[in-house]
């Protein structure tokens, strides 16, 4: 009788309890902060049963109270468990699916099933520095807001023509109006503001510290680029975001760091910019190619900034002391004896040393 009993409620028992659950979390956030969750179970038997159901978050995602419930339930129970995530590590992390474990009442007959993933995975940006921008950064950002006297020249926006003085580009003559006065004229269109912030990181150097650093200085120009109201977008030897200054075009930019990983031995190659753009350049080693790229692209950026973090040469804010070595690489050191000429032709050039901060160049 014993044996026939436990059979039947072995037979009893193969299906699992019907689980609704659902979870409730911002769908991205920054490295290193903090986000709310609450996950909410429905689970229905027809027959008494106990049920566990296990909801953990991917590895890079600390919980401060494990998402389990432990239930006993006869028809329909609900459950609700509120947690705060601490979010240690940028990318993106598809959250498993929760494990349901359920038995008789008496418990003889264990059984588990993982239920179906929820989408959307969680986003992870790279932090930023709790630093403020020095006012030397500021501006590397903007060229000040629409002016007749300041800014970069708007060629859409005409505001009247003058005499020709001498250095005035040829572009700019008004050859119709020169010929019909008998007098050299040119065009002077508006001035505007820098169309957009773009930052490159060269990752063909450098191991996970460096990149680790670039991603989250990267993340720091572009919240405070947004905060100024100026397009933005990130690039990479796989391409560039699409510039803009809206919430999604910051969010695609963030995105893009989150996902970078390094790419040691590939050539750098700076794609093209938005014409007028100030163009910052994150790298370790700021090798002769990447400097010849850079200089490519000053042909439509309004300024060019390389930013050399050579690494085991500087210190993040705040970090422990590691081993620093006397002197940077060769190349940098040629960066440095380049950024006199380099700064002539609108290249201007930033060595990060010893304990700086990643905020404070120069």
């Amino acid at each position: 009788m014993l044996v026939l009993g436990a059979l039947l409620v072995w037979a009893a028992y193969r299906r699992p309890p019907g689980v609704t659950l659902e979870r409730e979390r911002p769908p991205s956030g920054f490295e290193g902060g903090r986000v709310p969750l609450t996950v909410r179970l429905r689970v229905r038997s027809a027959l008494p049963a106990r049920v566990v159901i296990e909801d953990p978050p991917p590895r890079t995602v600390v919980p401060d109270t494990a998402p389990t419930v432990a239930l006993t339930v006869f028809g329909e129970a609900e459950a609700e468990v509120r947690a705060t995530l601490t979010l240690n590590r940028r990318g993106i992390h598809i959250w498993p699916g929760a494990t349901l474990h359920w038995a008789d009442p008496l418990g003889l007959f264990w059984r588990r099933v993982t239920l179906p993933e929820l989408p959307p995975p969680l986003e992870v940006y790279p932090g930023t520095h709790g630093l403020r921008l020095p006012e030397l950064l500021r501006p590397l950002l903007s060229e000040g807001s629409l002016s007749r006297t300041l800014g970069l020249d708007d060629p859409l926006s005409l505001r009247g023509v003058r005499e020709y003085v001498a250095g005035d580009a040829p572009g700019r003559v008004h050859w119709r109006l020169s010929a019909h006065s008998g007098t050299l004229t040119v065009r002077e269109p508006e001035r505007t503001a820098s169309s957009s912030l773009c930052v490159y990181l060269d990752l063909s150097h450098g191991g996970e510290v460096f990149v680790e650093s670039a991603v989250r200085l990267a993340a720091s120009l572009l919240r405070e680029a947004g905060d100024l109201g100026l397009p933005v977008s990130v690039a990479s030897r796989a391409g560039a975001t699409p510039a803009g200054r809206s919430p999604e075009h910051l969010r695609a930019a963030l995105l893009a760091l989150a996902r970078l990983a390094p790419q040691v031995g590939e050539v750098p190659l700076i794609p093209p910019v938005r014409a007028g753009a100030n163009l910052f350049v994150l790298t370790s080693r700021a090798g002769a190619a990447l400097v010849a790229q850079a200089m490519r692209a000053r042909a439509q950026a309004s300024r060019v900034i390389i930013v050399a973090l050579p690494e085991g040469f500087y210190l993040e804010p705040g970090e422990s002391p590691r081993r620093q070595w006397v002197s940077a690489p060769d190349t940098v050191r040629d960066l440095e004896r380049q950024a006199a000429a380099l700064a002539g032709a609108g290249v201007l050039v930033y060595v990060l040393r010893g304990d700086q901060s990643v905020l404070r160049l120069g």
